[in-house]
C-alpha cells in the first residue's frame, strides 16, 4: 500500500497503524495519516548522529534514555488502548526519563525532550501539527533543528504552553534543566565547512 496524500476523510488509530504495510514510513497525527519525507539526507543523518551521540554519552548510566528514529511515540488522549490512540509520531530524537513509558513498541506517553530536524518537505508539519501535539501532550522541551539556518530553536513548556527561548547558533551552547549538567556546543552540530 502506498500513501500518496494524507487521507482527509479517514480517521485511524494505533491499532490500524500496526496492521499497515506501507512502502514508506508514516506518522499518525490526530487520526490522520502523514507521509514522512523519503530517507533523510546525508546532512540530516550527520546532525542526527552528532546530537544523538552527545545525548547518549551524557545519559549513559543515568535514568533517562535517548531514542533515535524510527521509534514510535504513542500519544494517548483518553485511553492508552491501541484502538483509542490516534497519534503516533517518530521524532528524530527523544529523551524519556520515565522508564514506565517505555515498552517493546516504543514510548507510550510524552517524552521529556523531543528533537526534530527539519527537512525541506516537512517543515509545515513539524512547525504546525507536531508543535501542537507535543504541547498538548506535555512534552517538556521541543528542540527544532533548522539545518538551512544552521540554528536550533528550543521551546520550553511553561504552564501548559510552549515558550520559545530564541534561536541558538554555532557560537551558542545548548543546556536544559531536564538534564542538569548537559551542555552541547552548537559548533559541534554545525561545524564550519
Amino acid at each position: 500500500m502506498k500513501v500518496e496524500e494524507p487521507d482527509i476523510s479517514g480517521s485511524y488509530s494505533y491499532a490500524d497503524y500496526l496492521k499497515w504495510t506501507f512502502d514508506e514510513r508514516v506518522e499518525l497525527i490526530k487520526g490522520k495519516i502523514f507521509k514522512m519525507s523519503p530517507a533523510p539526507s546525508t546532512n540530516h543523518q550527520r546532525l542526527l548522529t552528532r546530537m544523538g551521540t552527545s545525548l547518549f554519552n551524557y545519559l549513559n548510566g543515568k535514568k533517562c534514555e535517548v531514542f533515535i528514529a524510527p521509534f514510535d511515540v504513542r500519544i494517548p488522549h483518553n485511553s492508552s488502548a491501541d484502538c483509542e490512540v490516534v497519534t503516533v509520531l517518530q521524532p528524530d530524537i527523544c529523551v524519556v526519563c520515565d522508564p514506565n513509558k517505555i515498552d517493546d513498541r516504543g514510548c507510550a506517553g510524552a517524552p521529556d525532550i523531543v528533537v526534530e530536524i527539519l527537512s525541506p518537505g516537512n517543515n509545515k508539519k513539524e512547525l504546525k501539527y507536531k508543535y501542537q501535539v507535543y504541547e498538548e501532550a506535555g512534552v517538556k522541551e521541543y528542540w527544532i533543528v533548522m539545518p538551512g539556518e544552521r540554528a536550533l530553536q528550543k521551546h520550553i513548556l511553561t504552564n501548559g504552553k510552549f515558550a520559545g527561548s530564541g534561536y541558538l547558533f554555532s557560537e551558542d551552547k545548548l543546556t536544559t534543566d531536564i538534564l542538569p549538567g548537559f551542555t552541547f556546543e552548537l559548533k559541534e552540530l554545525f561545524p564550519e565547512i
